[in-house]
């Protein structure tokens, strides 16, 4: 018979230690067989599928779109978990993976690439969950009433290039991976507790939470919850298993850091965050000199816990002895501690300038170490456009990235100062993609990579592509609100403005609080024709707003809807003192777009675009300028800067 070749989605499912069951009991496995047929044959035919065939305890399908396909792997785990609830002495498991792409039709049977990547998407869904290509999610997102939850690109055998993975967030299946079940260990460090004698010794707890975290995400096959989405469990009541699912990990290190002098007493337990039963603990009581070989023990037992191998490489980085100077090392984590406190309280000028002395005297005492320089330009980039300007920190910046990437060639946060460096100084994409993706080589867990390289890909354009960066950002750090604001920015700009309120008020479902929020969302509905609800949120945004960007926000919401007020005053406000506090003139340059100043807003950004801050690359896809895209000039400073008009 001929062969043809036509689009399907395809499914594959699989019954878990269905082999071992049958080896001590093979009529019961010969029954079970029999009773899963009974479950699936009626689904299958509900939703379009056609079973190719069968393989033991496997099952191979093929629907004519994705959209069945997903409702159908849904409604048989749904079906299967309704089964093992009415009759847990004989439990069924099934993983189920889809895929979606050509196939070879031979006779009654497929094949083709898709038909193997299918097969090996499949087993990385977990027991009574389901995994899926990014090609299915495409298809379907917004068309279902499922939440998708990235698991990063996987390097699938017999697959050339890396795929994006996802999972359908099901009810009954863990919201992360069981500490040794199926997908990618996921961990959260919580903050480590002071129990010094000395209260100012705070620091030094906060600095190696953050050590530890690095050390750990140096672990290939491991993913480590980023430090701004555990910081707020610092003395925390939740218990384990709160945090592993407010997380979504599978396991969760904690314990308490005394120090005296030169001595240390820590003491570590990782915890299962299902059963709440301790993987393994230990009480370290060393000299400070041995913290490097502490954190080395902490990696190696945590791996094996969660059963993963360290290879030679892998070894050798958590290994690394960070710096040889004990006084160095000492003001490096004074630094970390003040760069943290820093970012939660809005990036002011005192505190960014009191980080910087830590890490420029850590610098001081041990020249030849990469991770203050690395740490001090993260700094600077991100306070730039927050309380100084390029102008202020460019040279400065320059230099440090050049010393942190010669220092540490394989260190992760410093490929990420690079890339941040080549993004947001030099403009040059092509370099900046590089970094970030050497980083993310080096270190999958390496957040801040994913997150800048979301927001370059979100400036070139490449959408769908910058939507998978962010949410690999989300899941590593799952309570940073900056990564919501631009997870709904994507969705927006790629027109889905639906999605961008259900996502909006997810968000806020979680932190109702939070008046950026609320700003975003009176925007989606406002341009949705919602006036009402619009107004609303404009309402539920006012009152005082940390950070400029965000007044400006708000100032413009409220101007649209037909109070130009606000946008009035802020824009006199910043002519009057433009030299004393600073304001990034593009934000101005979205109010006078607003207030009908077309003219003052066009010479604005030439102005900035030639002298100034140069944001016009993050900027420019603001809805704000919508009004001005297709003006002459406004076109010209793109293209002069090599982005998508």
């Amino acid at each position: 018979m001929a062969a043809s070749r036509q689009l399907a989605a395809i499914m594959f499912a699989d019954a878990v230690g269905f082999t071992e069951f049958a080896q001590r009991d093979e009529k019961g496995a010969v029954s079970l067989l029999d009773e899963l047929d009974g479950i699936v044959a009626p689904i299958l035919e509900q939703h379009h599928g056609r079973k190719v065939k069968t393989m033991g305890d496997g099952l191979l399908a093929e629907f004519p779109d994705a959209l069945d396909a997903v409702e159908c792997a849904v409604a048989l785990q749904r079906a299967v978990h309704e089964r093992n609830v009415a009759d847990d002495r004989r439990p069924l498991l099934l993983r189920v993976g889809l895929h979606l792409g050509d196939v070879e039709r031979r006779g009654g049977d497929i094949v083709g690439d898709a038909v193997n990547v299918a097969s090996r998407v499949e087993p990385l869904a977990e027991p009574g969950g389901v995994s899926l290509s990014e090609h299915v999610v495409l298809h379907v997102r917004n068309k279902v009433p499922y939440h998708f939850e990235s698991l990063g690109s996987r390097n699938l055998k017999g697959v050339r290039d890396p795929i994006p993975i996802y999972r359908v967030a099901l009810p009954w299946v863990s919201a992360g991976p069981a500490i040794a079940g199926a997908g990618t260990p996921r961990l959260a460090v919580l903050p480590l507790a002071n129990i010094s004698p000395d209260a100012r010794d705070e620091y030094f707890a906060d600095g190696l939470t953050e050590e530890l975290i690095s050390v750990l995400s140096r672990i290939h096959g491991l993913r480590v919850i980023a430090r701004t989405s555990i910081s707020q469990y610092k003395s925390t009541t939740k218990t384990i298993r709160q945090v592993g699912s407010e997380l979504g990990v599978g396991a969760v290190l904690e314990g308490s850091v005394r120090r005296a002098g030169d001595r240390l007493r820590i003491t570590l337990q990782l915890i299962d965050t299902t059963t709440e039963e301790h993987r393994w603990a230990e009480s370290y009581d060393r000299e400070l000199k041995d913290v490097f070989e502490i954190q080395a023990d902490v990696a190696e037992r945590t791996a094996r816990a969660l059963r993963l191998e360290l290879a030679g490489p892998e070894r050798a980085a958590v290994r690394r002895t960070l710096m040889r100077n004990i006084e160095a090392y000492d003001y490096y984590l004074q630094g970390v501690a003040a760069f943290q406190r820093t970012a939660d309280t809005g990036w002011t000028r005192q505190g960014v300038e009191l980080a910087a002395s830590f890490f420029d005297a850590a610098i001081a005492k041990e020249p030849d170490s990469a991770a203050p320089f690395a740490w001090l330009a993260n700094l600077l980039i991100a306070a730039m456009g927050e309380s100084f300007t390029k102008r202020e920190v460019e040279t400065r910046v320059r230099g440090l990235v050049d010393d942190a990437t010669r220092l540490g060639p394989k260190d992760s946060e410093a490929h990420t100062a690079r890339g941040n460096f080549a993004l947001q100084f030099e403009r040059d994409w092509t370099r900046a993609e590089e970094e970030f993706l050497r980083a993310l080589a080096l270190n999958p867990s390496e957040m801040p990579a994913h997150a800048w390289y979301g927001i370059l890909l979100i400036s070139l354009g490449r959408l769908e592509q910058a939507l998978h960066e962010i949410q690999a950002a989300e899941e590593l750090d799952p309570l940073f609100r900056q990564l919501w604001y631009w997870h709904t920015r994507i969705l927006d700009l790629l027109g889905d403005r639906e999605g961008a309120v259900d996502y909006v008020r997810q968000a806020l479902a979680r932190d109702p609080g939070d008046r950026h929020l609320h700003v975003w969302l009176g925007r989606l509905l406002l341009s949705q024709g919602h006036l009402d609800e619009a107004r609303t949120e404009a309402s539920l945004a006012a009152g005082p707003v940390p950070g400029s960007s965000r007044a400006v926000f708000r100032a413009g919401l409220v101007a649209a809807l037909g109070d130009p007020t606000e946008a009035q005053n802020l824009v006199a406000n910043w002519e009057k003192h433009s030299d004393s506090q600073y304001l990034r003139p593009l934000y101005v340059a979205e109010l006078l777009v607003e207030l009908g100043r077309t003219e003052e807003a066009l010479k604005l950004i030439e102005e900035d675009t030639v002298n100034g801050e140069q944001s016009l690359w993050i900027d420019f896809r603001s809805r704000a300028f919508d009004p001005i895209r297709t003006e002459p000039r406004f076109v010209a400073m793109l293209r002069r800067m090599n982005l998508p008009d």
